[in-house]
Formats: C-alpha cells, sequence, structure tokens
C-alpha cells in the first residue's frame, strides 16, 4: 500500500489541473480534519513553498500525469517498508487495530 507513494520532490500535474505540482510530503493529515489522510501535500511548481494557503494534498487517485520522479535510494525504501509494516492503510498502527478487534 505505502510502494505506491511517489517519493518527495516528483513533480505531477492532477486531474483537471493544469500547473505541475511538486510533492513534498506523503501521509498528511489536516488540524481540521485529522481522520483524514492524504496520500501527499504538493506545492506549485516551480514557485514552490509560498504559505499554508498554496499547498495542495490530494491522493495517489488523483494524479493525471508524472513530469519527473523524485529521487529515491535505500534510506527512502526502508522507510517504505516501516510503513508497510506498523500502519494500515487507514493510517492506524496495526497493533492498534489488532487490539481493537479483540
Amino acid at each position: 500500500m505505502f510502494k505506491e507513494l511517489l517519493p518527495i520532490g516528483t513533480v505531477v500535474t492532477l486531474q483537471g489541473g493544469i500547473r505541475k505540482i511538486m510533492i513534498i510530503g506523503v501521509k498528511i493529515t489536516t488540524n481540521d480534519n485529522p481522520e483524514v489522510i492524504y496520500d501527499y501535500i504538493g506545492v506549485l511548481y516551480p514557485e514552490g513553498f509560498i504559505g499554508d494557503d498554496g499547498n495542495f494534498m490530494f491522493n495517489h487517485s488523483a494524479i493525471n500525469d508524472i513530469i519527473f520522479k523524485g529521487y529515491n535510494n535505500p534510506e527512502r525504501e526502508n522507510w517504505i517498508d516501516y510503513l508497510d509494516k506498523t500502519f494500515t492503510e487507514d493510517g492506524k498502527l496495526k497493533e492498534e487495530q489488532n487490539l481493537s478487534a479483540e
């Protein structure tokens, strides 16, 4: 589930979008709606971060095209493996899910 996540620095266009978005974070939530977890947070490319109002949260399914794929290395791959082993798809700790099922 986490293996499909694109690396930070990836530049994409979104469905129905015109501008390019650069991914700056993964598995993001908001203070207003903490139970909803987005796959990515991005900023306009080439402007970059221009304030919180310029952030875009979106899911992998909203990506129309990958313009440039960001940097990947063993460190990132280990981090993705950790996410896969530790969290469920909805962002809960796998231990919590097992406890609530009992």
